[in-house]
């Protein structure tokens, strides 16, 4: 009889033992503002449960166990249930983590469209290349000597015309040296800004007649490698224009 009442305390004592009771709290900020889908972790049975958009949580729990609370954008607080306060409503109050946001240039507005969206984000890789060599070009000093024709250089050849006095007539025309581009950056390099086949000329006399300064070229019928990078930074810069309808 001893030894059935000795094991029924026994059990008695080791339910009570094991019991779960629920901790009800609340989260708030610094400033005393509730925060709502807090994290609460029972790290020792991993229950997990959110708060609501009170800021307010019931978990199920017991003396001994240790909570966690994680926010996004907060330090992690922990706390421990004691006898003393599992009975109590826990308060916690979340301090806001310092974050560095790093620095994003939006060239151009997200479209959705994926195939719009990798051409305006990622450029051809002739252009990006373009815009390197144009970079190096610019930080440069200037040289006398860039003026002159390089040896084996493609010179596009000298138009007739009838010789006037009293004034020097150019060697070239906006013709000659449209197909002076055309011939010495090739077909390819439009191609890689997207320009078709048929639209070549048309696109190198919009970008001559927007601005272009050729004085010089068409007066000495020759372009030289400084003329030849301050047209390719005019594509660059105007090219979005063009294709604008």
């Amino acid at each position: 009889m001893k030894i059935k009442l000795f094991f029924l305390l026994f059990t008695i004592f080791f339910i009570n033992a094991q019991a779960q009771d629920y901790i009800f709290g609340k989260v708030a900020s610094e400033d005393n503002a509730e925060i709502p889908g807090v994290t609460i972790v029972n790290i020792r049975t991993d229950e997990r449960v959110l708060t609501n958009r009170d800021g307010h949580f019931m978990i199920s729990g017991r003396s001994g166990d240790e909570l966690r609370f994680i926010k996004n954008g907060y330090e992690r607080a922990y706390r421990k249930i004691t006898k003393e306060n599992i009975s109590e409503s826990i308060n916690v109050s979340l301090i806001r983590s310092a974050e560095l946001i790093a620095e994003v240039e939006i060239k151009k507005e997200i479209t959705g469209d994926i195939k719009i969206d990798s051409k305006n984000l990622n450029p051809p890789r002739k252009v990006q290349k373009l815009k390197s060599d144009l970079a190096i070009y610019m930080s440069r000093k200037s040289d006398p000597s860039v003026l002159a024709p390089r040896p084996g250089e493609f010179v596009q050849p000298v138009t007739k015309g009838i010789f006037s006095l009293g004034k020097i007539k150019n060697k070239w025309d906006d013709v000659d040296l449209l197909n002076y581009l055309q011939n010495a950056l090739g077909n390819e390099f439009f191609q890689e800004l997207k320009i078709d086949k048929s639209q070549i000329q048309h696109f190198i006399l919009y970008i001559l007649r927007t601005g272009f300064e050729r004085k010089n070229i068409l007066k000495y019928g020759y372009v030289t490698e400084a003329d030849m990078n301050r047209f390719k930074n005019a594509v660059l810069n105007r090219i979005a224009a063009y294709k604008t309808p």
